[in-house]
């Protein structure tokens, strides 16, 4: 090699060597998906009031500005499982497995300790299956949950999730060959990534079928647990969600249809130490903040904040 050639390869290799190595690249994008750097800055602010793991998806679905904290790392679901489990009830109508119209038999044994309605029915009590999935959906009911988890299949949800690309929600609990991910994560896993694109999909009519995922979305437009992220929008405004809550995680999943434009976001944490079940919980104060500052980034035209008042009239939070 002559030596201007190599003085000149010398000197290039010295400086990449020198060069300040580029900072790691972000997770690829989903198609259409604008990142807004200035709205994460803000909701990593909030994120960081919590003493605990705090991950955050939003997305505008008409113009695509999207903002991602630990988005797609996996969190405990808690409640938040029971949108899967509800996806695959409706698939098992598609199927034939379930009877939409069927009448089912409650027996005491199904009975999970809590507050549940389900569960305070007498021992042979007929209900027709659709009331125990829309109680597991409007009130979270945990013993309809279960209930409906052992008719459709823990695995059979999994199944579905894992066909539709949904590679980290996956149902745990009575689900053989997932005991390790159950002592780790509880009754389910997911990211705030996938639980948004779940509840888009369904809101897209992509999730099973057009009718299936209509339906669906009606019940997730019920919601009894309307203290959080819910309360700070203003109730002429729909919006489908579900909530969840265990000892050491928060965490909820909302679909707004805003007057300018849908948009979603999934707040979940971990690994909190704020472990109390009252208002005030770390958890609970983030699901408002991020509300209450989606709703004033995406309708600033629209300024709205709830009556002080209104606080004392939700329902009361009863423990996990």
């Amino acid at each position: 090699m002559p030596r201007t050639r190599r003085t000149l390869l010398v000197a290039a290799l010295l400086a990449g060597a020198c060069r300040t190595p580029p900072p790691p690249a972000a997770p690829p994008a989903e198609a259409g998906e604008v990142r807004d750097a200035a709205l994460e800055a803000r909701l990593a602010a909030l994120a960081r009031e919590v003493d605990g793991d705090v991950g955050i998806y939003v997305r505008h679905l008409r113009t695509g500005r999207t903002a991602a904290l630990r988005a797609d790392e996996t969190f405990p679901t808690a409640s938040l499982i029971k949108v899967p489990i509800l996806v695959g009830v409706f698939d098992a109508f598609r199927t034939g497995r379930l009877d939409p119209h069927a009448t089912l038999v409650y027996r005491d044994s199904l009975a999970y300790p809590g507050a549940d309605l389900v569960a305070k029915l007498r021992d042979s009590a007929r209900v027709p299956l659709q009331k125990v999935a829309l109680h597991m959906i409007t009130t979270s009911d945990n013993t309809a949950s279960l209930w409906l988890q052992g008719l459709v299949g823990g695995a059979a949800v999994n199944a579905w999730l894992a066909a539709h690309g949904f590679d980290s929600t996956r149902v745990n609990s009575r689900v053989p060959g997932r005991e390790a991910d159950r002592t780790r994560m509880g009754w389910g896993q997911t990211t705030p990534r996938e639980m948004a694109r779940l509840l888009t999909a369904i809101r897209d009519g992509r999730a099973v079928s057009r009718a299936a995922s209509e339906e669906m979305y009606r019940y997730l437009t019920r919601i009894y647990w309307n203290g959080e992220a819910l309360s700070q929008l203003p109730p002429w405004v729909q919006a489908a969600s579900k909530q969840g809550a265990v000892d050491r995680s928060r965490s909820e999943v909302v679909l707004v249809n805003a007057p300018s434009g849908d948009y979603v976001f999934a707040v979940i944490t971990r690994n909190q130490r704020d472990t109390t079940y009252a208002p005030g919980n770390q958890g609970y104060v983030l699901l408002r903040r991020v509300s209450a500052l989606l709703w004033r980034e995406f309708e600033p035209g629209r300024p709205w904040a709830p009556d002080p008042a209104a606080a004392a009239l939700k329902p009361a939070d009863e423990g996990p």
